[in-house]
């Protein structure tokens, strides 16, 4: 998700009892950005993702 819906997402996660829930963010907005910009949101994405898949819950 983009950092302008955290807040949002942060609530709604807390509201459905998952306050710590992990995501995922990049920089707002995508609309109207370069494909050299996209590229780069789109690693930063794939950076923050990854960890997220493979961590071991326990």
């Amino acid at each position: 998700m983009t950092d302008r819906f955290v807040a949002t997402a942060n609530a709604v996660a807390a509201a459905n009892g998952l306050k710590d829930y992990p995501f995922a963010v990049i920089a707002h907005p995508v609309a109207n950005n370069d494909d050299a910009v996209l590229r780069e949101k789109a690693r930063i994405a794939v950076d923050a993702i990854v960890p997220l898949l493979v961590r071991r819950s326990g």
